[in-house]
């Protein structure tokens, strides 16, 4: 490694930020120009590192057949403890509303605790309440609220568990892979989540068919709990704390001593018109997600007559979609990135992802034949999912130290805007069709795209340039 006091020079960005540290009413300018490549580094990245990327693509498959489980059972549970399409809705909406309320604090939490033990917690927290939705209709929680209030306050608790997820993957992406890996590695773990929307669907609907729907609960959240074993042996939250390490590299990593997590620069945050246009846009992002969570598999079913077993196949054609276009999105967006620099290269991801999954998902609505429907809305996910390796390495590249954070404040965004989607689109299409629920989720994707525009993911929300450099050191180090 070459010495210490060449790689500060390295790294040292200008003495802009300082001045404005010491000038807090003077406005925040970019710290670096538009067309900056992603930061490199001369030192080899930890190999653990596909082993943690790993365990957090299989910690995604789970959370999403935890979330995804429900709207295939759905069709089962609604004439079994008689619920009706709105309250149904309701429930869906009540998962969504704790998964985002508790977003940036499961993000703090990583950023404070670390992600081993923030995950292990999570995982046998959100698998208990999975196990728990199945028997919500004779819990002592039924008396008090009903059928319809125990299973949303399980769903809510629910939420909250699973918040601490991703916020938590992008911190371990942040500390375990450089920069320029960063847009493919946070592409891999959340691209989990494919897989597991894709194989619930004709998994959980097999199970109900043939053992009841109370079964797919228990068998998910068995799968849970046993992950959060895997995890907890197998984890470290940096490269320098992972027992594999080699004794070669274990004295250099404890060079630097344990340096104390700052606080959250508010103040700075609330100036900063980069994280508040990434979290609306996200949160557009979020809107169109929830519609395939919750309604896809039912709109096939009910709208384009699909049987129970039939729908629940073709209802895994989007979260395949997902699960190629998420690594190839981040894939593409750090590529991008190093040649045209940072911002542009997120943002030609960003603007051209939303932009086509909005068309896609129109023609989808359009279109009379089923088939040719379940194409084109399964493109539009596949769309809508190329745009998260730009939207998660954005906000490591406004700042690692905060990742875990502020990665939670960008996807209270997407939740937010999630749990207004499973409520609006059933009651859209009862008045006027679901070719209009359909139109408003591209419109909104659409949106998102063109927020873009305003995203600039180099305005540094670092306090000064000492910090900067200590965090970019210190991770280096790790790697």
């Amino acid at each position: 490694m070459p010495p210490l006091c060449k790689r500060r020079h390295s790294i040292q960005p200008s003495t802009e930020p300082t001045n404005r540290a010491n000038n807090p009413h003077q406005s925040l300018e970019p710290a670096v120009s538009n067309t900056a490549p992603l930061p490199r580094t001369d030192s080899p990245p930890s190999p653990v590192r596909w082993l943690i990327l790993g365990l957090l693509f299989s910690i995604s498959v789970v959370t999403y057949i935890d979330r995804v489980n429900i709207s295939v059972t759905a069709r089962q549970m609604m004439p079994a403890l008689g619920l009706t399409d709105q309250e149904m809705g309701w429930i869906f909406s009540a998962f969504v509303v704790g998964y985002a309320l508790f977003q940036i604090p499961g993000g703090w939490l990583s950023d404070r605790w670390g992600v081993r033990i923030v995950l292990t917690i999570a995982l046998v927290w959100w698998s208990c309440f999975t196990a728990w939705t199945a028997v919500a209709a004779t819990s002592f929680l039924a008396g008090p609220l009903g059928i319809v209030g125990a299973l949303a306050l399980i769903r809510l608790l629910l939420g909250v568990g699973e918040a601490a997820a991703l916020p938590t993957f992008n911190r371990a992406v942040t500390d375990w892979l450089p920069p320029q890996e960063r847009g493919l590695g946070i592409g891999i773990a959340i691209g989990g989540i494919g897989v597991g929307a894709a194989m619930t669907p004709p998994i959980t609907a097999w199970i109900m068919v043939n053992y009841g729907w109370q079964t797919a609960f228990y068998l998910s959240s068995g799968l849970g709990l046993g992950l959060a074993v895997v995890w907890w042996l197998l984890a470290a939250d940096r490269p320098t704390s992972h027992p594999w390490l080699t004794s070669s590299i274990k004295p250099t990593a404890t060079a630097l001593p344990p340096m104390p997590q700052p606080a959250i620069p508010w103040g700075r945050l609330r100036r900063t018109s980069t994280v508040w246009w990434l979290m609306l846009s996200y949160g557009c992002l979020g809107y169109v997600a929830y519609v395939y969570m919750s309604w896809f598999y039912l709109y096939l079913v009910n709208e384009r007559g699909f049987s129970v077993l039939r729908g629940g196949l073709f209802a895994a054609a989007p979260f395949l979609a997902i699960l190629l276009s998420c690594p190839v999105g981040g894939w593409v967006t750090d590529r991008l990135a190093s040649r045209y620099g940072i911002t542009r290269g997120r943002r030609i991801v960003g603007m051209a992802g939303m932009g086509l999954a909005a068309l896609s998902i129109a023609i989808g609505a359009l279109v009379e034949s089923p088939y040719l429907a379940i194409a084109c809305l399964s493109l539009g996910a596949g769309w809508l999912y190329f745009t998260i390796g730009a939207y998660w390495s954005s906000i490591s590249d406004l700042s690692p130290t905060h990742a875990g954070s502020l990665s939670g404040l960008m996807n209270m965004g997407a939740n937010l805007g999630g749990a207004v989607s499973p409520t609006l689109t059933p009651w859209i299409a009862q008045q006027w069709g679901w070719p209009a629920s359909l139109g408003l989720a591209a419109f909104m994707a659409l949106l998102g795209g063109c927020m873009w525009l305003r995203i600039n993911p180099e305005e540094r929300l670092t306090e000064d340039s000492a910090e900067t450099q200590n965090s970019a050191l210190r991770t280096e180090h790790d790697w």
